[in-house]
């Protein structure tokens, strides 16, 4: 008997389709894009109208194959890939490719795989969307021109396995220009001076401390040294103390909206640590659905490629029920809350990220989720909730108090201040993160009882010598915070871009933060040089602005790609006869060649780094790279060694491979396992972990 056929991109989410929509229909997986531009050429026929010349790839003939033998016997196909250009896209393929479309077919978009979500969809599919499928390939287009039309010439003035690329490149730009800031930032001295002081007239009165400010008319008086700062101090010791005003206030803060595609990638990076392509990768099996015991496979939450804050009346309905229920009439305001969504071009057909069911609390679906699952969603859940919870109050207490020095009449300013929490509100659930350069300024702790007029004694003063400091380097959160603000990419853009400028070697992390490595410096110099268009933000941010004025049909895609290129041919031609070569320095490392004695450097060939001796050519011994752990193999007692391996992950595996074939993707540790003796890893931040038996603690512990 015929059926219905669904084709989606995943295998995940065609289980949680299929428990929805019923035996009448069947699910096919597509993997993803079957169909693209070819790898080792252009691919797009640039003299006539930049036409793309798609391929199959070999590994996705088995799936066009089976799609097809499927579709023969069906009715109805249904393309149910993901609501944006990407899904638009692959739907388009799918339909070009497999023949779908010479029989009835339709394609259906829903934001949430939920029952009544799909049903709404197959109830009202629609045709394929060319406008938005051309923006799609308008992208696609300009990126292969970008990447196979640059690298090349990367490969011949610098080295081979570089690339370029139109966003990633400008995020490396921005990555070395903030580098550049701090290393040529001059930091300057300063001095603040804090007095300790308590009631005159109360025994026992608590003290509180107070910032010196300046005059007491308000003008600021900065403190630029040491000597400066004594001769302030010994003015102070001699002035006598009084309240001369305070000020109360009650303030309040508001909730933060529900995630769009960034602001969640930024905060699982300050919250989780969670780099955004594994943030992305979460929140991918989050939508397309887990199995949830009797439940069955479920869809948790809602699409997460978006950039609009906007929330489905149902969900808000549900939302504040919820909060009703749970935490009082206290916490719910009177009306639901909508947020303004400031991203460019934002596509407010979507909705925010958010849960697909509110009362699905985080407890309840725990035992069910791996411990990274359950800590991405329960941090989507209750960023939902408080969205639409009460604004917290604060009582804001600032003190003037004036600091009168009778010998010279002079009269200043020391201020204090300090904040309390009235009220949680939203706070009773969740906050939002900070990044370094957004930290709030520090709120005195509680103040005694003060009124104007009061008399104070002093207890001490504290001057302290301080710096200025530089701007912070970008972390994950703060380069797609700039990202966003800029328009430069889009919300499937950014997880993508951070991970090829780390893959290319290009960054490197430290701290958390992204650090320009040589190579990085040299390749933005380079393309900033010679391509000041394509790493120039104003002109990436333009272009996105660009792809989706295809999208609503006010520009046409292949224009848009000539206006695009003809610059970027000319800017080609001028970087292949002018762009100088470039030769890096080898890294020298401690080893020596067993074979003449020279020392051995790292290089970096077409497949990564190596061993290679630095009498080349005389002497052309190789070996591959080990990074020595100093800890000894479990199983043959030769040193671990770190590695990576062909997909880039680090492991450590035993330097007497293939001879011992021991190896662990935590990273060993020196000392044993206090229970058993075995090997010890790093496990979660300050946890260890052994390899050997159930053992977990602390390294103190240890």
């Amino acid at each position: 008997m015929s059926k219905h056929l669904v084709i989606v991109e995943s295998p995940a989410k065609a289980r949680t389709l299929g428990r929805i929509l019923g035996k009448q229909y069947s699910l096919k997986a597509s993997m993803g894009h079957i169909r693209d531009l070819p790898k080792g050429r252009l691919g797009v026929d640039v003299e006539s109208g930049f036409t793309p010349k798609y391929v199959v790839p070999r590994p996705k003939s088995k799936i066009v194959k089976e799609l097809k033998e499927a579709a023969k016997t069906a009715t109805m196909v249904y393309l149910a890939t993901d609501p944006d250009r990407e899904g638009e896209a692959i739907a388009w393929h799918l339909a070009e490719v497999t023949g779908i479309n010479r029989k009835p077919y339709r394609r259906v978009v829903f934001h949430e795989i939920t029952e009544e979500a799909i049903k709404r969809a197959f109830k009202s599919p629609r045709a394929i969307d060319v406008e938005l499928v051309n923006a799609q390939q308008a992208r696609r287009i300009m990126d292969r021109l970008v990447g196979y039309k640059i690298s090349p010439l990367l490969w011949r003035k610098v080295r081979r396995g570089l690339s370029a690329g139109r966003v990633q490149s400008v995020a490396l730009r921005i990555i070395v220009e903030r580098e550049r800031e701090i290393s040529q930032f001059t930091p300057e001295e300063y001095w603040t001076i804090e007095a300790e002081l308590a009631k005159k007239e109360v025994p026992d009165a608590p003290s509180f401390r107070a910032k010196f400010i300046g005059l007491a008319d308000g003008t600021k008086l900065e403190i630029h040294n040491q000597e400066e700062a004594d001769e302030t101090t010994d003015l102070l010791k001699e002035a006598g103390y009084r309240v001369v005003k305070v000020k109360t206030k009650t303030a309040a803060r508001q909730p933060a909206p529900p995630f769009i595609t960034s602001t969640l990638q930024q905060e699982a990076w300050r919250k989780l640590r969670f780099s955004a392509k594994q943030t992305m990768a979460i929140a991918q099996q989050l939508y397309e659905g887990l199995h949830l015991g009797g439940e069955g496979s479920v869809g948790l939450i809602t699409y997460m490629r978006t950039d609009s804050t906007r929330v489905a009346r149902t969900a808000l309905a549900e939302t504040r029920e919820f909060i009703g229920s749970k935490y009082g009439a206290d916490y719910l305001p009177p009306h639901a809350r909508s947020f303004t969504t400031t991203v460019k071009g934002a596509q407010e057909a979507h909705e925010a990220i958010r849960p697909t069911k509110i009362g699905r609390e985080p407890s309840l679906v725990k035992p069910h989720l791996n411990a990274n699952q359950f800590r991405l969603y329960q941090l989507i859940w209750q960023r939902m909730v408080a969205s639409q919870m009460q604004t917290a109050l604060f009582r804001n207490t600032t003190v003037d108090i004036e600091a009168r020095h009778q010998a010279s009449r002079t009269r200043y300013l020391l201020r204090t201040q300090s904040s309390v929490n009235t009220f949680p509100g939203f706070m009773i659930l969740y906050t939002a993160g900070k990044d370094e350069d957004e930290e709030e300024k520090r709120k005195g702790p509680l103040l005694p009882q003060l009124a104007k007029g009061d008399e104070l004694k002093l207890a001490g003063l504290f001057p302290e010598q301080r710096f200025t400091q530089p701007p912070p380097r970008f972390t994950e959160a703060t380069l797609i915070k700039m990202m966003e603000q800029w328009g430069i990419g889009r919300p499937s853009t950014y997880a993508p871009t951070l991970s090829t400028i780390r893959e290319r070697e290009y960054v490197t992390k430290v701290k958390g933060s992204f650090q320009p490595t040589e190579l990085g410096l040299v390749v933005s110099d380079l393309l900033t040089r010679h391509f000041p268009n394509i790493v120039n933000i104003e002109f990436t941010a333009r272009m996105e602005e660009e792809l989706d004025e295809i999208a609503t049909k006010k520009r046409e895609w292949a224009h848009v790609v000539q206006d695009f290129y003809t610059p970027f041919e000319k800017s080609l031609e001028s970087a292949s006869e002018l762009m100088e070569k470039v030769k890096l320095a080898d890294e020298l490392t401690e080893e020596t060649c067993p074979k003449c004695g020279k020392p051995l450097v790292i290089k970096i060939g077409r497949y990564g780094k190596f061993l290679a001796c630095s009498g080349y050519p005389e002497c052309r011994h190789t070996a591959s790279l080990q990074v020595k752990t100093g800890v000894s193999c479990p199983e043959c007692g030769s040193e671990l060694v770190q590695k990576v391996s062909k997909k880039k992950r680090t492991f450590y595996g035993c330097s007497n491979y293939p001879k011992c074939q021991f190896a662990i993707n935590l990273k060993p540790l020196p000392q044993p396992c206090p229970k058993c003796g075995g090997l010890l890893t790093q496990y979660r931040g300050n946890w260890v972990k052994c390899a050997k038996c159930d053992y977990k603690g602390k390294p103190e512990e240890s």
